[in-house]
């Protein structure tokens, strides 16, 4: 369909996206300094700047109007087609585009929404239960523990039980780790060249294989039975389904474990936004989870699930003001986004109240550290559930104090720690 002419007519008239010049690009890889800086620097050019890494420019987009049009107004001129992640992904539903894309979501779609997710609330309480003995016993022996590693765990061990109904062992537990080993390597910005993780590649293979045989032999509670069940979705060489265990592994694990990482260090330097939570109503309660709710959202604002949001222009268009070009690569930051004065008041700080009612519900489009739009992560009431249920039993139960340096952000694919957490346990006086 042709474009409106007046349409054509905001193209033309729109003016040029605003760059960072060679020398910024090259003074900041000689800096050695993060991929946020750079990203900060472009920020401040306008709500929609550029970035130049050899031949491949990169527009970046934090402005929320902007944000709205690209990812829920228009998802049909900006859309995803690569994923930096496909080689250990496949052509699972977070990497697909199209069709494929639109099969596999509709085949998924009713197993995550509220209702969905309820099938796997078992699985959920038996790996909090399984992480809350854990702690008792470090608590009682005076053991420290390494509390990013006891996330990643619990996050691990939600999925597999989710698809195969068994608790996590520690074989399977070593062989996916590989996967956060393989994110971590593949920058989220920057040269695209595949680093070598075959080693790391064959023992999520592995492990994958065993949750894939589970899954047709019916032990779990099914998160892969849609795609198991399905007819129009031929996979006679069974790639498809393990493509998708994978997929819900790293997309699962990476942002569950990461935001429930930074939640218990902010809680920790701030502990009075935890008894406010455990305040607003007792264990169980809607005014509790409610509050647990907040704390969350406020983590997930300072520490969106992914650093950058990739799109590619199907066609010339104006954001806020600028000309995007047919072919234009567009990135999307909710973590700068996040911490813009103007949107949020005293943005750095930690107030998770921001999300307790009364207060009113962000605009769309200034908050969206899931995503926003028809591509909006597929699992993420599955992941706020399970983040709500640790927390709902972890924070009445224990006090930690950390031992060593805190970690400072990394910011690769994820945002997440750079390094352990360690941390002494104890029991506070009460139960959950």
């Amino acid at each position: 369909m042709a474009r409106p002419q007046h349409a054509q007519r905001e193209v033309e008239l729109a003016g040029a996206v605003p760059e960072l010049s060679e020398a910024e690009v090259a003074a900041w890889r000689a800096e050695g300094t993060p991929v946020v800086e750079l990203l900060a620097r472009a920020q401040r050019l306008g709500p929609v700047s550029g970035i130049r890494l050899g031949e491949r420019p990169v527009v970046l987009v934090t402005d929320p109007d902007a944000v709205r049009h690209v990812l829920a107004r228009h998802p049909g001129r900006y859309v995803k087609r690569s994923h930096r992640m496909r080689r250990l992904l496949g052509d699972g539903v977070l990497t697909v585009d199209g069709e494929a894309w639109r099969g596999q979501r509709r085949l998924f779609q009713p197993q995550f929404t509220v209702q969905g997710v309820r099938r796997y609330e078992r699985a959920m309480r038996d790996a909090v239960g399984v992480t809350a003995h854990t702690w008792a016993e470090s608590a009682r022996t005076g053991q420290p523990r390494d509390l990013v590693a006891d996330m990643r765990r619990f996050a691990i061990d939600v999925i597999w039980r989710a698809t195969t109904g068994l608790p996590l062992d520690d074989t399977t537990h070593r062989q996916l780790l590989a996967a956060a080993r393989i994110v971590a390597a593949v920058a989220a910005l920057g040269p695209s060249g595949a680093p070598d993780f075959d080693g790391d590649l064959a023992e999520v293979d592995a492990a994958a294989g065993r949750a894939v045989a589970a899954a047709r032999a019916g032990e779990g509670p099914g998160i892969l039975d849609a795609l198991l069940d399905a007819v129009e979705l031929p996979d006679p060489d069974g790639r498809l389904v393990r493509d998708n265990f994978v997929t819900f592994l790293v997309a699962g694990y990476e942002t569950t474990a990461a935001t429930l990482s930074w939640l218990l260090l902010l809680l920790h330097d701030h502990p009075e936004h935890r008894e406010w939570a455990l305040a607003q109503g007792p264990a169980g309660s809607s005014g509790r989870t409610a509050a647990i709710r907040a704390l969350i959202s406020e983590t997930l604002r300072l520490y969106p699930a992914a650093l950058l949001l990739f799109r590619d222009a199907t066609e010339d268009d104006v954001l806020a003001g600028r000309r995007i070009e047919a072919g234009a690569t567009v990135a999307l930051c909710a973590y700068l986004t996040h911490r813009i004065p103007g949107l949020w008041p005293d943005p750095e700080r930690f107030w998770p109240r921001r999300f307790h009612e009364p207060a009113p519900r962000p605009a769309l489009g200034t908050y969206y550290p899931l995503g926003l739009g028809p591509r909006t992560c597929l699992g993420a009431q599955f992941t706020l559930q399970e983040m709500t249920l640790l927390a709902e039993t972890l924070l009445p139960a224990f006090d930690f104090t950390l031992d060593g340096e805190r970690p400072a952000p990394a910011f690769d694919i994820t945002i997440h720690p750079d390094g352990p957490l360690p941390a002494r346990l104890r029991e506070r006086g009460g139960r959950p």
